[in-house]
């Protein structure tokens, strides 16, 4: 057992079985001054207190001083495509110079360009440059996180992401990682021009590989103009449910597209992006309370395009999560306290709301809340600690490029210092 003493400021408390934080309880941050917090020998919350209830330290195998820290739950980032080849920082100079992001596309930028170096690589080299970023995105304070498959596109190519994603897994347990497959990001090169072939593909053919090996938990698809329809989202939804995969999709991130719609149809999970959902969307994810709208302002940042409408979300009683799109093209960046920044100072919200997207409602988005996303007993011990220098919570996504991180404990066991 080991004793935390010392926590100038727990935050992040919830009661067990709560799952979500949604509208105006979005800005509920449950905290206690000058704190303890016990974590037992399976790498649990066990419990905790104000100093003045804290049990004596000779009951305990280890204590730690926290030494006057903030201590928080670990971020949840339920949206990432971690696993990849290389940089594409050509095209980030090709935007400065004017060119929009179909227009990358049209010349051979974009996923396709990450396709192509991806099935080039060997699975070792996939998993070594994965597994380095992954050390990265745990330092910066994220227990939890999703991975999805997609840049690939060719039978083999996406089976190696999500073997890689498996070896993820191993190399990292003190992290939880759910893997998505994403198949359906863009039509492969094979298939240039024969789209419904394409998702036929993905249906009869990768999707059982997929499952035979039990590589995914999740399917998704890019349902967007230009990518993949209402009606072809569906099939390959449907052909998910058949397989016992659940769904989650990119949805309403450059249009309109329906995405929001056939998302709350399927029993999505979450639907991710909304950059470009509007009210009627907004309404419908007020009603269907089971998907959970996710917000991505590292790509709205990245590409300088329009935000999620996250304070209508929440104003409407949605449960808003935020994760990082951490990706080559699009959102470079897997720190979580980059993404709670943005989602005050670009979206209004409040530091305590924003907090609440990326700990509680992402693990919600994953079906993880039982696990992580609060200090709760019975949880996983996935705690950040900050600096003693931090004087309150809301200075973290004030001061957004200060290193304010101390140390991250992952299951009980720190990892950084």
């Amino acid at each position: 057992m080991l004793l935390i003493k010392n926590i100038r400021l727990l935050a992040g408390i919830l009661p067990a079985g709560v799952t979500k934080l949604a509208g105006a309880d979005m800005a509920r941050l449950e905290t206690i001054s000058d704190a303890w917090l016990t974590v037992g020998d399976d790498g649990r919350i066990a419990a905790f207190g104000p100093a003045d209830t804290m049990p004596a330290e000779s009951g305990y195998a280890r204590v730690y001083d926290a030494g006057g820290c903030i201590v928080t739950p670990t971020f949840v980032d339920s949206h990432t495509h971690l696993v990849f080849a290389a940089s594409r920082q050509g095209e980030f100079v090709d935007r400065l110079r004017g060119l929009s992001y179909a227009e990358i596309a049209a010349r051979g930028g974009g996923i396709l360009c990450s396709a192509d170096r991806l099935n080039a690589m060997t699975e070792d080299e996939l998993f070594n440059s994965s597994l380095h970023r992954l050390q990265q995105v745990a330092a910066c304070g994220t227990g939890a996180i999703e991975i999805k498959s997609g840049y690939a596109l060719t039978l083999e190519g996406e089976l190696k992401m999500l073997r890689v994603i498996r070896r993820l897994k191993q190399a990292m347990p003190g992290m939880t990682i759910v893997a998505t497959f994403l198949g359906a990001h863009a039509v492969g090169r094979a298939y240039a021009g024969r789209q419904d072939d394409y998702v036929q593909h993905v249906i009869d053919d990768m999707l059982p590989a997929v499952a035979a090996e039990g590589l995914a938990d999740y399917v998704d698809v890019f349902c967007e103009q230009g990518f993949f329809t209402v009606e072809q989202t569906e099939r390959i939804a449907a052909a998910a449910h058949l397989h016992g995969l659940s769904v989650r999709l990119h949805a309403n991130q450059l249009h309109t597209s329906g995405g929001v719609e056939i998302g709350v149809k399927a029993g999505a999970h979450s639907v991710d992006h909304l950059e470009s959902a509007g009210d009627a969307q907004i309404e419908l994810l007020a009603r269907n309370t089971d998907t959970i709208p996710t917000a991505l302002p590292g790509a709205s940042f990245f590409l300088r395009e329009p935000y999620a409408p996250a304070r209508k979300l929440i104003d409407a009683g949605c449960a808003l999560a935020m994760a990082s799109d951490f990706n080559p093209g699009t959102s470079p960046t897997g720190d979580m306290r980059f993404i709670w920044s943005l989602g005050c100072i670009s979206m209004r919200l409040l530091p305590a709301e924003a907090l609440n997207a990326v700990t509680i409602n992402s693990a919600a988005a994953l079906r993880l809340a039982d696990q992580y996303g609060s200090i709760t007993p019975g949880k996983w011990a996935s705690l950040i600690f900050y600096h003693p220098d931090v004087p309150d919570i809301d200075y973290i996504p004030y001061a957004f490029t200060h290193p304010s991180i101390d140390r991250v404990m992952l299951k009980g066991e720190f990892t950084t210092r």
